[in-house]
Parts: C-alpha cells; sequence; structure tokens
C-alpha cells in the first residue's frame, strides 16, 4: 500500500477519532448520523461500483473458480486473520479465547498448509470473531458516528480507528505495491464473493437500502462488543 493510501486512512481515523468523544446527538446513538446527506452519497457510490464491478468479479469468480480453491483461498486469509483476532482477545484479556485463536494459527500453518485448510476446526477449535474497534468498545469507548468508507462500506468513528490500526500493523501494507494491491485485492473479492447472497438479499428488501444497512451494521457492531464484554468479564 503506498504512502498516500497510508496516509488517507490515518486522516480518516483522525476525523474519526474527533467523533469518539463527542456527545451523543439528539438521534440517539444507534442513529448517530451526523454527517447522513456525505455518507449517502458515498453509500451511492459504492453500490454503483457494486452493480457495475464487483458483483459481476464477484459471479465470474464463484462461477469459474474452482469451489476447493475458492474455499482455500478464503483459509489462508483467514488463518492471517486470526493472529489479529487472538492479538485483540489478549488486549481484552481474554486469555482462553486468545490461546485458541494462536492454536488455530499453528495448526492450520503447519498441518493446514499455510493455511489452506482449515484443520483446527476439525479439532473442536472454532474460528473466533475480534478486532480492533470491539477492542476499543471493551474498553469502553462508544461507537461514535456512522460513517461510509468509500470501497470498504459501513463504519463507525470507533470502528475506523480500528481498521485504520489494522492496516498499519498488516504486513501487506508493506510489501511491494504489486504484492500489497493483489494480495488486497483477491482478500476484497473473495469476501465480496462470500457475500453476494447478503448482498442481493439486502436489495431484495428494503425500500430505504442506506437506512437498512447503517441499522442492520450498527446492531451487529453492538452486538459483536457485547459479546466481547461478556467474555471478557466485563459489564
Amino acid at each position: 500500500m503506498t504512502y498516500s493510501v497510508r496516509a488517507a486512512w490515518v486522516a480518516a481515523a483522525f476525523v474519526a477519532g474527533l467523533g469518539l468523544s463527542s456527545a451523543a446527538l439528539a438521534q440517539g446513538p444507534e442513529h448517530n448520523d451526523p454527517i447522513e446527506p456525505i455518507n449517502r452519497g458515498v453509500f451511492g457510490l459504492n453500490d454503483v461500483l457494486d452493480t457495475i464491478a464487483f458483483k459481476p468479479i464477484s459471479m465470474v469468480w464463484n462461477t469459474v473458480v474452482p469451489k476447493p480453491v475458492r474455499t482455500g483461498v478464503g483459509n489462508v486469509f483467514g488463518n492471517l486473520d486470526d493472529v489479529f483476532i487472538g492479538a485483540n482477545h489478549v488486549l481484552q484479556g481474554r486469555g482462553r479465547d486468545a490461546m485458541t485463536d494462536f492454536s488455530r494459527v499453528l495448526i492450520n500453518s503447519t498441518v493446514g498448509i499455510g493455511g489452506l485448510i482449515d484443520v483446527a476446526s476439525t479439532q473442536n477449535l472454532q474460528k473466533g470473531e475480534g478486532d480492533f474497534g470491539q477492542t476499543l468498545g471493551v474498553w469502553g469507548v462508544g461507537p461514535g458516528f456512522y460513517l461510509v468508507l468509500p470501497l470498504m462500506g459501513p463504519s463507525t468513528a470507533r470502528d475506523t480507528v480500528g481498521r485504520a490500526a489494522r492496516v498499519a500493523s498488516d504486513p501487506r501494507t508493506y510489501l511491494a505495491n504489486a504484492w500489497s494491491y493483489s494480495l488486497t485485492g483477491l482478500e476484497f473479492v473473495q469476501i465480496k464473493a462470500d457475500n453476494v447472497d447478503n448482498a442481493n438479499l439486502i436489495d431484495s428488501s428494503s425500500l430505504d437500502k442506506y437506512a437498512f444497512t447503517r441499522n442492520l451494521y450498527l446492531q451487529r457492531r453492538a452486538a459483536i462488543v457485547q459479546s466481547g464484554r461478556e467474555a471478557a468479564g466485563a459489564r
């Protein structure tokens, strides 16, 4: 990832960080969307890109690439993700969960041939869920205002800071541009392809797709943070 892209993430994180300490607006924390007109504009642009580019690419990916290959690609990126999940579980004080995460990485990186095969799940070491946005929430940081990021989609001030931290700590960020873009693009396509059915469901079930997506995202993130607090023993 180039310096300019990293700088853009840092700038986004800075702006988002300002929202972490802002007072709750009249809309309430569940709909803290003070820049809704801007968010809707970015959401619309993302939707157009999805329609003309990413959905067709995802359909080709799911049609042309054999399922075992798609599964292997997803497993490799999932194995890398387990490292970050484990690190966040450590930061949340969830030692047992972190041990599970790192055991998954060890098993899948060796027996699972670099993560291509998810052997750990067959050994009752189930994949966890965690990121730095959740960690900040477990530490008591509020979600801040709602934010729609170009390409990345729904977020909050807190989650944008978390995403920036993930980008900064991801070794792919510091690879040569060709490798960095290739790996990031491959993961992006894989994620989009895995979520084609969910995207189609949202398209067909809502008159206001923006509001539906926002509410769904905020509810899910609130549930993830709450589960992290409960697992960490914080109520």
